[in-house]
């Protein structure tokens, strides 16, 4: 697998001998322990590492963010290396994969927070509530995603989803679950166009605010 080593600089920055050190850690470990198919071995940078840090240009700066079903570590891994101002969560409910990530973020010393559970559960819901931004990659359809997803977010906050060439047609069938949900103005947009041959492709769909002046009812 050859290392664009320009391309990973321009990418993660300062951070890129730790991005070329996780790459390393998937090759050796990542097939043995069911965390990437044998095919993806030799497309990790684009399909994965470079995929998933290019929605860094879609979180503020100091952001605090969530990757709801962080898996093998994506986006949520080369996201909190290229960009350590965000104060970054990996929720990942299989043992194995949680175990992963915490092995992960020692050996790299990466500043993340592995937490154990779903995003749907009322207790997760309750801990990490109020965020300003929550990512997921290749989780679910758009419109269970926002269901999952957005009540994890402060009013105003985003939603950040990693989508395919299908994002469009994603969102208009979804649009009244994503509405339900509590999200508005949902797009489509792509990302990393400054070093990938095929930008990456999110759903961004905001949080809704409160309407102006709402009361409590009365009884």
């Amino acid at each position: 697998m050859e290392l664009m080593t320009d391309v990973v600089s321009q990418a993660f920055g300062a951070g890129a001998d730790r991005a070329a050190q996780f790459a390393e850690l998937l090759v050796e470990h990542g097939v043995e322990r069911g965390l990437i198919g044998p095919r993806e071995v030799d497309r990790l940078w684009d399909r994965h590492l470079l995929n998933s840090v290019a929605i860094a240009e879609c979180v503020p700066e100091g952001a605090t963010v969530v990757d709801v079903g962080s898996g093998a570590g994506f986006p949520g891994i080369p996201l909190a290396i290229a960009r350590p101002d965000l104060s970054v969560v990996l929720l990942e409910p299989m043992a194995r994969r949680v175990a992963w990530l915490e092995e992960v973020a020692a050996k790299l010393e990466v500043d993340v927070t592995v937490v154990r559970g779903r995003a749907e559960e009322k207790e997760i819901r309750r801990t990490l509530a109020n965020r300003d931004v929550v990512t997921a990659r290749a989780v679910a359809p758009m419109g269970k995603l926002a269901g999952w997803c957005l009540p994890l977010l402060r009013a105003g906050g985003r939603l950040v989803a990693l989508k395919g060439s299908s994002a469009a047609e994603e969102i208009e069938r979804d649009r009244a679950e994503i509405a339900r949900a509590g999200g508005v103005d949902p797009e489509v947009r792509t990302c990393g166009g400054g070093f990938l041959a095929e930008p990456t492709t999110v759903v961004v769909v905001r949080r809704a605010e409160p309407p102006a002046g709402r009361t409590r009812k009365r009884r």
